[in-house]
Order: C-alpha cells, then sequence, then structure tokens
C-alpha cells in the first residue's frame, strides 16, 4: 500500500493568501504531506515568511501564471511521487483525509483523480462534484444562476450524475496520480483561472481514466481569498474558461451553438458587473 509520507507531493498555487496559506501548509502537515511545493503567483517575496521553516519547495515565476500553469510548474518541481495533491491556498485539510484520498485511488485502480468533500466554513457542503454541462443545462444555469441561485438547472449541475458517478471535481482540492495527469499533459495552459479542472477531468475522461470524490475526506474551503484580490478580473476570466470549454468539447451540430453560448455568456457576465460594486 501506497504511504502519504512517501508517495504523495502537494503543489499549492498562492496568490496573497497571506497567513491562510501558512495555515494551509500546516494542515497539510497535520496530515503526513511532507513534500510541498508552493508556487507564487504574486510578486516575489509575496508569501508569508513562516513558510521558511515549514521545509517548503518554493516557486517563484515573477509573473501570475494562472491557476493550471501553476500547477503544471509546481508538478515539473515536485519529487517524483506517484500522486499529486493539487490545493488551493486557502483550504484547511482535515484530519486523515489525504490518506483517505490516497487509500481510494489504491483500491480503485482504474480512477485517475479523486476528489473530498468540500466544507464552507460555517459547515455547508460546497458543491464540489459536478456533471459536465450540455447546452441547455449551461445555458439555464448561465442565465438564472445570478439571480435564482437554487434553480433547477444549477442544482441539476452542482451535483453527481444520476447514477452516482462524477463528472468532474473541484480544483480547491484533489488528489490525482501522476502518470495519468502526465499523460493527458496536465492542466491545459491556456485556461487562466477557472474551468481548468473541469477541462481536466474531459480530458482524463477521453483518455479512457474514471473521476471520482469520496466523502471518506473532508476539507474547509474559505473561498475566494486570492480571487477577492481582483474580483472583476476574476470575473471575466470565469466567463472567458466556460466560452473556452464550450468551444474546445463540442462535438458535431453542438458545434453551430457556440456563437449562442457566446452571447449568453456574454449577457451573463453583463448582468453579473451590474450587480456587483466596483473595487
Amino acid at each position: 500500500m501506497s504511504t502519504v509520507a512517501d508517495d504523495v507531493t502537494a503543489v499549492v498555487v498562492d496568490y496573497h493568501a497571506d497567513d491562510v496559506l501558512v495555515d494551509c501548509v500546516r494542515s497539510l502537515h497535520d496530515n503526513e504531506v511532507t513534500h510541498v511545493v508552493v508556487v507564487e503567483n504574486g510578486e516575489v517575496g509575496s508569501v508569508p515568511a513562516e513558510l521558511a521553516d515549514l521545509g517548503i519547495v518554493l516557486v517563484s515565476p515573477g509573473v501570475n501564471l494562472g491557476y493550471g500553469r501553476g500547477v503544471n510548474r509546481g508538478v515539473a518541481l515536485a519529487r517524483a511521487t506517484t500522486y499529486v495533491l493539487v490545493s488551493n491556498p486557502d483550504v484547511v485539510v482535515h484530519p486523515g483525509a489525504v490518506r483517505a484520498l490516497l487509500t481510494y485511488l489504491d483500491e480503485h485502480p482504474k480512477v485517475a483523480l479523486v476528489g473530498p468533500n468540500i466544507l464552507r466554513p460555517d459547515g455547508t457542503v460546497y458543491p464540489s462534484q459536478r456533471v459536465f454541462p450540455n447546452m441547455w443545462l449551461a445555458g439555464v444555469h448561465a442565465i438564472l444562476s445570478p439571480i435564482w441561485p437554487n434553480n433547477p438547472a444549477t442544482k441539476r449541475y452542482r451535483s453527481p450524475r444520476r447514477d452516482g458517478t462524477v463528472d468532474w471535481v473541484s480544483g480547491a482540492f484533489f488528489l490525482v496520480r501522476r502518470s495519468s495527469f502526465e499523460t493527458v499533459g496536465g492542466f491545459d495552459e491556456r485556461y487562466f483561472m477557472f474551468a481548468e479542472e473541469m477541462a481536466l477531468c474531459w480530458q482524463l475522461r477521453e483518455h479512457g481514466f474514471s473521476v471520482a470524490a469520496t466523502s471518506d475526506a473532508v476539507v474547509t474551503h474559505l473561498e475566494g481569498v486570492s480571487r477577492a484580490k481582483a474580483p472583476r478580473a476574476m470575473l471575466v476570466a470565469h466567463h472567458r474558461s466556460a466560452l473556452r470549454f464550450e468551444n474546445q468539447t463540442a462535438r458535431g451540430w453542438r458545434r453551430a451553438l457556440v456563437p449562442i453560448a457566446s452571447v449568453v455568456l456574454s449577457v451573463r457576465l453583463l448582468l453579473v458587473l451590474a450587480t456587483r460594486p466596483k473595487v
């Protein structure tokens, strides 16, 4: 059986998460993850000084690479372990969570990537297990979710499939086989932020791998700590990535509907920007 200390390297991409990042790394250490790579997407020297005492490997590209590109750089410099644990900096890992994810992959050889249950700070469950959206589901979710968060399309999108399987999981925290990650070329670097994990899971499934989630592993995600530094830019990036995913995955007759998806997402972006204060 695999062991956390020997077989798992964590890659954490930071963008001005400050002390929250320190809490994340400490919770990883408490889960026996001794090999941690931190990619500093903020200005060089922007990570807390306390990290120097935690034995992390620091990657400082000197520019904001975005999430997926940052993870790819971290994996490239990680030690040659069997599994890669990808984490946002604003995650606190509950005791035993990493071991539970590792055990799941050991026991399910066809699964390439597994995610945990993700909780919000108030203890409610974050919808981290989702389905790949079809045109109807994506369109209704895009238009209604800003004004009706719990509409049926959004609830369907933010849930496992009806047969209990998972199309994709949140990129906030997951464990992936390094060999599978490298087989698909890692994260698609055309995505700056958002939907990169959806694209990764799509590519894994296209190569015959499975994606899963297990309730035996739990983390708490503070959510939006880094995003709060540039909220409007992140909204634009979110919608741009959603359109990129549709353009990347549309097949057959759906290709003809990509321009409609562009219009729908543009309208949604304008609605969201109009209802949120400028920062």
